[in-house]
């Protein structure tokens, strides 16, 4: 009985640790299929160098299948790549955000890169200045709120820094890269598969600097059915305006054609309309639970428009419109069901 009791306690003691640091890596001892990747972006001052970089790992249910990787998006040329590596070759530091693959080096404040495959070399270092992380609290763990306490979801998702400098260089093949004096964004993905239809946005380039988007809509599995999760936050004048499934805020029926996204999400004090532009992106392998065999589009030159408003004496008053570019864009699969799950609320927009 005592030995179960310890068992339980030492169980609690990892679980505590591992809500508390969603920036740290997850893996250790996890059996398959389970991912992880971090994800960074890297806009230069001009706008002319856009660069998504993503390390993680996949486990699978078969140890075989184990790997470390490196995806790498030019958001100029549109070109993509994915670089597996032996799962040994990747490692971490305990508690930390703190992973390196082979003999790159990935940390909340800077990546060192040292990529050198046949058809690409990637090397240099950019630090990352000033960050605006997502707070973490113990009723509110990060971006997920109070659904990181919930035990075996198919994905979580962290915030890093909604927006930070960058300074430094990359040589990518040859060419060099100059971040510095450009801006940056982080986050970070774990679980056992990614959902089976999402949006997500990013754009940290509006005309007023340290104005910050980001926002997630997907359809997540819970119990035998599935419900319309959705998470974001809109930074501005150094406040975060959070809107989530948790919060209580609403989400209008999304509309997607071929050229735009668009939607609206309010809670009882403010209201942000969002219409998202499209354009071409790039290819990257996502994690399912047989192996990272999904293809999915990720677009770094997309725009979107903001309204926001805040509610006064009865009636809405729009306090912040703008346009963003150089804007991070998913669209994945059938949305179909999200907007199904949010027919309820229809009303209430």
């Amino acid at each position: 009985m005592c030995e179960k009791m310890n068992k339980f306690s030492e169980y609690l003691r990892y679980d505590l640790w591992r809500v508390m640091r969603p920036l740290a890596f997850h893996g250790a001892g996890k059996s398959g299929p389970f991912f992880e990747g971090w994800y960074y972006k890297l806009i230069s001052m001009d706008g002319t160098k856009r660069l998504s970089i993503i390390p993680g790992v996949y486990i699978g249910k078969d140890h075989r299948d184990d790997h470390a990787f490196i995806q790498l998006i030019d958001g100029v040329s549109g070109h993509s790549d994915f670089y597996p590596y032996a799962y040994a070759d990747f490692s971490f530091e305990p508690g930390e955000m703190d992973v390196r693959v082979a003999k790159s080096h990935f940390t909340q404040d800077f990546i060192s890169l040292g990529i050198d495959r046949e058809d690409l070399n990637l090397a240099g270092k950019v630090h990352f200045l000033d960050q605006k992380p997502w707070p973490i609290t113990l009723f509110s763990p990060g971006v997920m709120g109070w659904y990181a306490w919930v035990p075996g979801m198919e994905c979580y998702h962290g915030i890093v820094s909604m927006d930070h400098a960058l300074s430094g260089k990359l040589i990518l093949n040859g060419k060099e890269l100059n971040f510095s004096g450009g801006r940056g964004y982080m986050e970070k993905d774990w679980g056992r598969a990614m959902p089976s239809a999402w949006i997500w946005m990013q754009c940290n380039h509006f005309s007023q600097p340290g104005t910050s988007l980001t926002f997630s809509i997907a359809d997540i599995p819970w119990g035998r059915q599935s419900f319309a999760g959705f998470l974001g936050g809109f930074l501005l004048n150094g406040q975060l305006h959070r809107f989530a499934t948790y919060t209580g805020a609403h989400l209008s029926p999304i509309q997607v054609s071929e050229k735009t996204v668009h939607f609206t999400v309010q809670d009882r004090n403010y209201r942000l309309k969002i219409i998202a532009v499209r354009q071409e992106g790039a290819a990257l392998q996502a994690p399912t639970t047989r192996q990272m065999d999904r293809r999915i589009i990720e677009s770094l030159s997309a725009e979107i428009n903001i309204r926001f408003s805040t509610y006064e004496n009865g009636k809405w008053k729009e306090i912040y419109s703008d346009r963003g570019q150089h804007a991070g864009l998913e669209v994945v699969d059938d949305l179909s069901m999200i907007n199904m799950h949010d027919e309820a609320d229809k009303s209430s927009i």
